[in-house]
């Protein structure tokens, strides 16, 4: 999202309808002015995203393909949602440049941005998160300016080397927000922010929160779009704080040394208004608002994707409301499949990565414990320990269903409410939470404290009669802990095409014994990232040598091309 976006108005979207120049849109008499203007700004952009002209980086393809299977071994281990993989991978390219400085280590360089920035273009166009033969060579320039920034920010650090935690922690953290700006300069998400955009003013529009003033038109909005944000695209802190950052700050991306020094003497107050936004006490009423109506923008979007190179068929479908409803009707069907899919390969990917992760936590941490405290493994025990962690998150993820029948129904109807001019427009009350009787959350909160003791229980002593040791039994019983929180988040996906919300029984039942541990695994998830020394270093002990070799074939590739054209 761009520094410029404003509440929405009625007059400045009239303003927006195109001359006979540009792309046509629909009339915007029948259609609402929101719709029109995301069909004007959604096919210009499609239009001028093309090559430009400029020398291009051009990587071996030799190399491209080991890199890409070292990316894939990385999706297994870190289980990344697709829209994170190049994100991350930027990340630990800057983690990685910038160990030197994050450690203090005296005989670790410090990085030359330089040579980073384009070791960082060029790395990601090996790993196929750039197209080869498509990045201009101005753009190595521009991810320096950026690292440059963040990396003065570094160096200009409020905390000291004594405080170890926090210190790491703001590194962390200005590390991701670096990483977001240099994806967003590489491959600017153009038509993401249109859409995003437009759900937004949509929704906004649409919000009542009661009692009233009870938080200004500023903070609603800001609200509706971060819950947008995680709604849409299920997108996280990072990438929002990010796009907060540049809506506040008009100069943010700017790197001028004056914007540079004031920024970084007041970053902690930067980070501090960001934490307090995205910790918003009605964030998750705004969540689920936004939650439940993220359908209807999830398939325009495919719609429109479709019918970029044709944006006339389009206008002439969404002129005839049948017709357009019969359209919906085709995209949603291809979003159900393929929704079924996805949840069966999350599946299989999340238990691949809880598998990798038993061979590393089993030899590097269960071992050594069960010799510190004398005890020990059977074999019976060892298959226990490597495969119910995975069996169970294959079987928690399997359980995930998609929408029932009558989702699509109730689509159509909100669909249209959305797209078309609606006198009777709904409105989505937030309100604030009465504060219930001592009684009443007395009696709720032993309910929970005993389905969370229940489960950690059971799982415990399952894992003692197969014979592990006791240190391996609280371990793993954390592990599954850990993996049910996944698996929750991974039950969101299946909400993406959801507008008719029908819990049943069965799952209410499984939310009291789920839910508490849950939490307690979101809890041990969150702590773990505070402590994120070792994960950096294991990172870099890792990937240091991969990418010497990648390097070293690349050069090697090279060498036998230049010999080759001498013989002739």
């Amino acid at each position: 999202m761009r520094s410029d976006i404003i509440l929405y108005k009625e007059e400045e979207a009239k303003t927006l309808t195109p001359t006979a120049d540009s792309t046509p849109v629909v009339s915007h008499d029948r259609v609402n002015l929101i719709i029109v203007d995301l069909l004007s700004q959604y096919f210009q952009i499609s239009e001028k995203k093309t090559h430009t002209g400029g020398s291009t980086i051009h990587v071996d393809e030799i190399a491209s393909q080991i890199a890409k299977v070292y990316e894939q071994l990385r999706k297994i281990i870190d289980w990344k949602e697709q829209n994170l993989l190049r994100r991350s991978a930027i990340e630990r390219i800057i983690k990685r440049g910038m160990i030197g400085k994050i450690s203090s280590i005296s005989f670790l360089p410090t990085p030359k941005l330089e040579l980073l920035s384009e070791e960082m273009v060029s790395e990601l166009i090996r790993g196929g998160h750039l197209r080869n033969d498509t990045v201009q060579k101005a753009a190595v320039g521009h991810v320096h300016e950026i690292l440059k920034k963040y990396f003065y920010f570094i160096e200009h650090s409020p905390f000291s080397k004594a405080d170890l935690k926090n210190r790491i922690n703001f590194y962390d953290w200005v590390m991701a927000i670096a990483a977001c700006e240099v994806e967003d300069v590489l491959a600017p998400p153009l038509e993401e922010d249109a859409i995003i955009k437009a759900m937004v003013e949509s929704i906004n529009q649409r919000i009542l929160v009661l009692p009233e003033n009870t938080i200004t038109e500023s903070e609603q909005y800001t609200q509706t779009y971060i819950a947008t944000y995680r709604t849409l695209y299920d997108l996280d802190d990072s990438i929002i704080s990010y796009n907060l950052l540049k809506i506040k700050y008009e100069n943010w991306t700017d790197s001028d040394e004056k914007s540079i020094e004031y920024f970084s003497q007041n970053i902690l107050k930067i980070q501090d208004d960001l934490s307090i936004q995205l910790t918003h006490p009605l964030r998750k009423k705004f969540y689920d608002t936004c939650e439940k109506y993220d359908t209807v923008f999830t398939i325009i979007e495919d719609i429109l994707k479709q019918y970029k190179d044709t944006p006339a068929q389009l206008n002439e479908i969404i002129a005839d409301k049948q017709k357009f409803r019969d359209l919906v009707t085709e995209f949603y069907n291809v979003r159900y499949k393929s929704l079924k899919k996805r949840l069966l390969k999350l599946a299989l990917f999340s238990t691949l990565s809880v598998f990798v992760a038993n061979w590393f936590t089993f030899f590097i941490v269960e071992i050594p414990l069960a010799h510190l405290f004398y005890e020990g493994f059977n074999w019976f025990a060892v298959t226990i320990d490597f495969f119910v962690p995975s069996i169970a998150m294959f079987v928690i993820v399997s359980l995930i269903k998609p929408p029932g029948k009558n989702n699509l129904k109730a689509l159509l109807d909100v669909m249209e409410k959305y797209v078309y001019v609606n006198t009777d427009k709904d409105v989505y009350e937030i309100k604030l939470k009465k504060k219930k009787k001592f009684a009443t959350r007395l009696i709720i909160f032993l309910f929970y404290l005993i389905g969370c003791i229940s489960s950690f229980w059971f799982i415990a002593w399952a894992f003692l009669k197969a014979t592990l040791p006791m240190t391996s039994v609280i371990f793993d019983t954390l592990t599954i802990a850990i993996n049910i929180f996944a698996a929750l988040v991974i039950r969101n996906k299946a909400h993406e095409i959801t507008v008719e919300d029908n819990t049943t029984f069965g799952e209410f039942i499984m939310d009291i014994f789920s839910l508490p541990m849950a939490e307690i695994g979101s809890w041990i998830a969150n702590k773990w990232k505070e402590y994120n020394v070792i994960a950096i270093f294991f990172n870099v002990a890792i990937e240091l040598p991969i990418v010497a070799f990648i390097g070293f074939i690349e050069n090697w590739r090279q060498f036998l091309k230049d010999h080759k054209a001498d013989i002739h």
